[in-house]
């Protein structure tokens, strides 16, 4: 039997990983009590780092199918850990943002994943760990390049944002601008 090509497990990869990183959070998270799906962590978190966003774009960044978004903000916003606004540009959309309550509830949702993110990349160091993220947010921009739609990161971190204004110098000349040029031409 021949041995398959790694490359072709790249993708098997991933998803693996994914999934096994999402259970490990879950663990974590039974064992405190949070209460909260991994999806509904997910939610808040994409909205803590995304405050002013659309349901619609909420729901596409989470991986979330918009009737159970919007389940998920409805019990959200009865608890007050966020609301929704009427968008200035579009009075058929609402923009979400953050209440103050909901930030303890965040600070337990970083605890648990510095714990479980930690666990994972035991074994690491820490120039390995920050190499392992500048490959992945590489991958992610070029994925971002081909899609249209996709240009915008799903998280734009502190980090990720210093390192992006920073211009490298093997980065593709493809990137966002080029996506929304080309959308503008297919529109056109």
């Amino acid at each position: 039997m021949r041995r398959m090509d790694r490359m072709r497990n790249f993708y098997f990869l991933l998803k693996d990983v994914a999934r096994l990183t999402a259970r490990n959070f879950e663990r974590h998270a039974a064992g405190v009590q949070l209460g909260l799906t991994l999806a509904q962590c997910r939610v808040l978190v994409y909205l803590q780092r995304n405050e002013g966003i659309s349901q619609v774009r909420l729901a596409y960044l989470t991986d979330t199918d918009p009737m159970t978004l919007v389940r998920i903000l409805d019990r959200m916003e009865s608890d007050g850990w966020l609301e929704r606004r009427l968008d200035p540009a579009d009075r058929r959309a609402r923009r979400l943002y953050l209440k103050p309550n909901a930030l303890p509830v965040l600070k337990q949702i970083w605890t648990i994943g510095d714990r479980s993110r930690n666990e994972a990349l035991v074994g690491l160091e820490a120039a390995q760990r920050s190499q392992l993220l500048d490959l992945l947010e590489r991958v992610q921009d070029n994925l971002n390049t081909l899609l249209p739609g996709n240009a915008e990161p799903l998280l734009r971190t502190p980090d990720r944002a210093a390192r992006e204004d920073t211009p490298r110098a093997k980065r593709p000349a493809r990137g966002a601008t080029a996506v929304r040029s080309k959308r503008r031409r297919m529109s056109s």
